[in-house]
């Protein structure tokens, strides 16, 4: 892969770490300042805004300038934001500001792969790129809830100092050519710009059923997050640091799930995985029957496997379509733009349902069905559309 890659691997795990950790110090710090619980999933609302917001403008920034001073600059934002955190800034608007960091970052941490490596390595290196993100996943939710445990602000200021060596890393990965840099910087532009990509990779049946299908993903794993922290709190008597504990299993069964998919599956056969994720919303819907530690952490064990095993393969073939028919940052923007609409709309019903009380099993049920449902959709048109073709 080379030093350049192992390089990537390392300020990526680093700054995933502090993502992940932050929230939860973030959450804490709701806590402290006696906001409503209705805030927590808020939290994630804010951060994703600028995914929205920005996806015609980072796509274009990340593909005119060298990837790695992007991923350095981005970094700085989440620097800025967790200082503001610590001068007193309320918690939602310094989510917010990392997020604008988070939202450059993204285009340009994907998309250095297609630059970095050929077609037939994007598989193995997304497994890697996905392990250490999970790693991050698994670690930063318990790191972030302990260092936060007796005092919020101390946990936000370990959190800065890891962007800062994030940042150290970032800034010695190797320049790389300039991919698809765009003719014009004019607001009109970009926004056509965007418009051309985010049609071109919709129209595109490859583009479409892995777009359709992270979006989904992303979605669904932002909104599991919370919904598995108020399910442990409420069945099985958890405190914040205890439920962190088990979305780390899920995130370990991810790892395993992306580590099968990077080994078995080929580009070319990628939405062959289609199936698994109806058969994690059968697994979601499952944990209603559960009050057993164990037989949770095996479920949600289960849950993440499928989801890293069809998450990997579709992830994979959206760039390598992307990078053939847009460039890099312009499709990992697209695909940005769309994951982020279906993290808005999926926790702003699960932030709505609980503003009006609904039970946490009834909220599982209706979050399951959705997933089986629909994932079943985009599995028989993409089948339909494909027998069609032939």
């Amino acid at each position: 892969m080379g030093k350049g890659f192992y390089t990537l691997l390392i300020a990526q795990f680093l700054s995933a770490v502090a993502d992940n950790a932050l929230l939860f110090a973030a959450i804490a710090l709701l806590h402290q300042l006696h906001s409503p619980t209705w805030h927590e999933p808020l939290l994630r609302e804010f951060f994703v805004i600028s995914f929205i917001v920005l996806a015609p403008f980072v796509g274009p920034f990340a593909d005119a300038l060298p990837k790695g001073r992007v991923m350095f600059l981005s970094n700085g934002i989440k620097f800025f934001g967790c200082v503001l955190a610590l001068i007193g800034v309320p918690p939602l608007y310094i989510y917010a500001i990392v997020g604008i960091g988070a939202a450059a970052y993204s285009p340009a941490k994907y998309g250095i792969l297609t630059e970095m490596l050929p077609p037939s390595m994007l598989i193995k290196a997304n497994g890697w790129i996905e392990g250490t993100t999970v790693t991050a996943i698994i670690i930063g939710p318990v790191f972030g809830s302990t260092i936060s445990a007796h005092d919020p602000y101390f946990g936000i200021a370990v959190i800065t100092l890891i962007y800062m060596l994030a940042a150290f890393f970032n800034y010695h990965i190797p320049k790389l050519p300039i991919d698809h840099c765009i003719e014009q910087r004019s607001l009109g532009f970009l926004l056509k710009d965007f418009w051309h990509a985010f049609t071109t990779l919709w129209k595109d049946t490859q583009g479409q059923v892995s777009l359709a299908v992270t979006t989904l993903f992303w979605g669904a794993g932002a909104t599991l997050q919370f919904v598995i922290l108020n399910w442990a709190h409420l069945y099985l008597g958890f405190d914040q640091q205890s439920a962190a504990k088990l979305i780390a299993v899920l995130a370990v069964g991810i790892a395993v799930g992306s580590v099968i998919a990077s080994i078995y599956v080929k580009l070319e056969k990628a939405a062959d995985v289609l199936p698994a994720g109806v058969y994690m919303g059968g697994l979601v819907v499952s944990m209603v029957f559960v009050h057993n530690v164990f037989v949770a952490a095996i479920i949600l064990f289960c849950i993440g496997i499928l989801a890293g095993y069809f998450l990997v393969p579709l992830n994979s073939l959206l760039q390598h379509r992307g990078h053939t028919l847009l460039g890099a940052g312009h499709s990992i923007a697209v695909q940005n733009f769309n994951e982020n609409i279906g993290i808005l709309l999926m926790l702003g019903a699960y932030t709505w349902m609980v503003g009006k009380n609904f039970a946490i099993n009834d909220i599982i049920v209706i979050f399951g069905g959705f997933v089986i449902i629909t994932m079943s959709l985009i599995s028989y048109l993409y089948h339909k559309h494909v027998r069609l073709k032939q």
